[in-house]
């Protein structure tokens, strides 16, 4: 079970679920690729190097994707990031006051975006990498609707 089930309120329930966008491991994979081919072309230090820098970004990247959580309830807006140290928003939908989506070129071509929700008070919290951002925003507007 993940921090979203586990702190649901009383007749609470997921409406949306879900991770960050995998796009976070291009990096590793373009450090993995220049480390390769370093090696291919016989620059071995250099090599070592690179893929000396794509195992640690890669490790760090999989427990950032692996500990991260995005969710949609019918009652709140939940993002969990963290695996040792944990750092959790949540926003009850009541206080929700406008959702925006901002989405790259690439972005819109691989599916993710960034998610800036206002809530009252004029606080701004962007969620980024969120896949399919336009799905996510449709879903809180549905529940924001259904209030």
């Amino acid at each position: 079970m993940g921090y979203i089930e586990d702190n649901l309120l009383d007749r609470e329930q997921i409406i949306y679920h879900t991770r960050t966008h995998k796009i976070i491991f291009l990096w590793p994979m373009v450090w993995l690729v220049a480390g390769l081919g370093s090696f291919l072309a016989g620059i071995v230090d250099v090599a070592g190097v690179l893929l000396l820098v794509a195992l640690i970004h890669g490790i760090i990247v999989f427990i950032k994707y692996i500990s991260s959580e995005h969710g949609l309830t019918n009652q709140r807006l939940i993002v969990k990031e963290g695996l040792i140290r944990r750092e959790t928003q949540e926003l009850f939908l009541k206080k929700i006051e406008s959702i925006q989506v901002d989405q790259s070129v690439m972005g819109r071509i691989l599916g993710f975006g960034t998610i800036s929700v206002s809530g009252t008070g004029g606080q701004s919290d962007p969620y980024e990498n969120i896949p399919n951002p336009l799905e996510f925003k449709k879903r809180v507007q549905e529940q924001l609707r259904d209030l």
